[in-house]
């Protein structure tokens, strides 16, 4: 068993881990949506239903759900489940929601996801503030730079 003061220490932590989260999740919906519209513009109707299709995917998630007591008992068939499917698992705890666990090959393209949405938002920062330069003059400068290597 775990002693009070260690419980407390662990209960403390996934708390901030928790709270980590939830701030994370708020920054990339607003990068998602900045980027939504932005590619909605662009692409139209066909670009809103790809949209549609792909959050009724994300959705389903949810449905993905078990008790820790599951993930202890049958870990290993879990891995194999997730790497299968790719899709990620809710782990709860005394009927709370407590974790999420899911493949590395999905965890990977997450954050490289994740990176590609921080470079848009930081692309967008740049156009907004004025920190642009024609195509042409960064191509030459990047032509003048791979030859003086």
């Amino acid at each position: 068993m775990l002693g009070a003061g260690l419980k407390e220490e662990i209960q403390r932590g996934a708390k901030l881990v928790t709270q980590f989260v939830g701030r994370l999740a708020v920054e990339v919906r607003a990068a998602v949506q900045t980027l939504d519209t932005q590619l909605a513009q662009i692409f139209g109707e066909d670009y809103i239903r790809t949209l549609f299709d792909l959050t009724e995917s994300v959705m389903r998630y949810s449905s993905q759900v078990k008790p820790i007591s599951y993930l202890k008992a049958n870990a290993a068939e879990v891995l194999l489940q997730l790497a299968a499917q790719r899709e990620p698992l809710v782990i709860t705890q005394n009927g709370e929601a407590k974790a999420v666990i899911q493949d590395v090959g999905s965890y990977e393209e997450t954050q490289e996801t994740l990176a590609l949405l921080k470079v848009l938002a930081l692309g967008s920062r740049d156009i907004e503030a004025g920190r642009v330069m024609p195509v042409g003059e960064v191509v030459a400068r990047l032509k003048a730079k791979r030859t003086a290597e």
